[in-house]
Formats: structure tokens, sequence, C-alpha cells
């Protein structure tokens, strides 16, 4: 049905009205859609790489840590915002940035540094944005990750330390290159959720100020929700379907081995 009413003039009141490729012209040449593809490549080259690195990070330290009662704390403390409402979080983290009465500024001033208008301010609110989904993130992922370490045969490192090489010389030869397929995993989930990204951005900053926090998913929410425009809306959805696929094929040649 999205192929095709993306072809179409249709307000959802109103019979549909065949237009041919005029949806799709018109996307190539509309502002608010290049400044929507661009925040949401940005915001997806900011959260996953660091998402992922993070989540494979404190998962080896948790993998390399004895059981105990603080622990066990940890990895559950880790997973809390997982299971957390986006809308929340969104909400909490926008008291927390807020520009006046804000947490972020507060920790900021014991230090002497000035207030930072977080999310009304085009150059940190993006950043912004990341820094929560991130936050988010990091535990979902850091349990596949520690799933996927548990699987690793002990006798490798125990080898490696017989031949002298350090933890950190295990971490890359061991340990990275037997956590591929799941790499592979984390980055393209990763990928299809940021380029989803739309509850969150809608509460903390409504995708502004101006464009700058505006994402795919916002456009299209705007399209068909808010001007009535569902046939245009379907043309962009297209694009973000083009996208996310073009996307996970390059992830799918470079980091899987045998996916």
């Amino acid at each position: 049905m999205t192929a095709f009413f993306s072809f179409t003039k249709f307000n959802l009141l109103q019979p549909y009205e065949f237009v041919g490729t005029d949806n799709f012209v018109k996307m190539f040449s509309d502002p608010f859609v290049r400044a929507s593809v661009t925040n949401t490549i940005v915001y997806t080259l900011v959260t996953v790489p660091v998402q992922t690195l993070l989540a494979l990070i404190v998962a080896a330290v948790f993998a390399g840590r004895k059981g105990g009662r603080w622990s066990a704390f940890a990895k559950s403390s880790t997973f809390i915002p997982v299971i957390s409402s986006m809308i929340i979080v969104g909400v909490l983290w926008r008291m927390m940035f807020n520009a006046e009465i804000g947490f972020v500024n507060s920790v900021l001033s014991m230090f002497g540094i000035a207030a930072v208008n977080w999310l009304g301010d085009p150059a940190t609110s993006m950043i912004s944005v990341c820094i929560v989904t991130i936050w988010k993130n990091v535990g979902y992922f850091l349990v596949i990750y520690y799933a996927g370490l548990m699987n690793i045969p002990r006798s490798l490192y125990e080898a490696a330390e017989v031949d002298g090489a350090n933890r950190l010389r295990q971490f890359i030869h061991i340990t990275i290159p037997s956590l591929r397929n799941i790499t592979y995993l984390v980055v393209t989930l990763g990928t299809i959720w940021s380029f989803q990204v739309f509850d969150l951005v809608y509460v903390m900053t409504g995708g502004g100020p101006g464009t700058s926090t505006v994402t795919l998913v916002m456009t299209i929410y705007n399209s068909a929700f808010k001007q009535y425009d569902m046939g245009y809306a379907s043309a962009i959805s297209f694009l973000l379907f083009a996208i996310v696929i073009v996307i996970a094929a390059i992830q799918k040649r470079f980091l899987s081995s045998n996916v």
C-alpha cells in the first residue's frame, strides 16, 4: 500500500489521485527532506559506533570480573535504561538538559563551567539527543556481547598467555575476531534503530531548534499526520527503506564473515 500511495496525492479524506513520480521529484528538492536525511545520517554515525564500542568494552569488563553482589548490581543497572519507556526517558533528560535548572548544567557550574543551552542551541541539540540514545541502548547491546564473550573458549586465552600476549593483545586478536558476527548484528540493529528514531527526538526537541534535529521518520510523520499528505509521506518512507537496505548490505559485506 505504501508503494501504491507513493504515486498518488491522498489526504485520507478525499479519493486519491495518481500523480506519477511527482512525489519523488518533490522529495529530492525538499529542503526539509535534505535536512532530515543529513541529521539522521549524522545521528547514526555518532550513536552506532559509540554505543557498539562502549557495549563491547563494558561487556569485556563484566566478563573478566568474578560474580558478586556489586557485580550483579552493576549488570542490572546498565539494563535499566533499556526497559525504561522512551517517552519517560525523553522527558527526564529534557529536564536534566534544561538550560536554567537542569541537573547537567548544575554539575557543570560546580566546575566553573558556564551553563549550556543543550536543547535550544543547534550546535548542541543533536549531540544531546545522541548522548541519551547511547545511554539507553548500551545496556541492550552489552547483554548480546556478554553472551558472546561467554561462548569464547577459555583455552584460546590460556594459549595466548603462554605465548606472552597481554590483556590488550588478547582483546584485539582473540575477543574482537571471535565476536565479528555479533558485532555485525549489533551494528545492523543499531543502524536500523537510528534511522527509525522518532519518539526520543519528538519528546526532547520536537525536531528543533529549526531543523537541527528533525529526522526522516519525523518528516514522514509531519507529512502524513500534520499536512495530511499520505502520498508524499509514502514516498519519503521508500527513501528511508532504500537507505536502510543499502547500508545493511554494505555492513554485511564488511562486517559479516559467514552470516
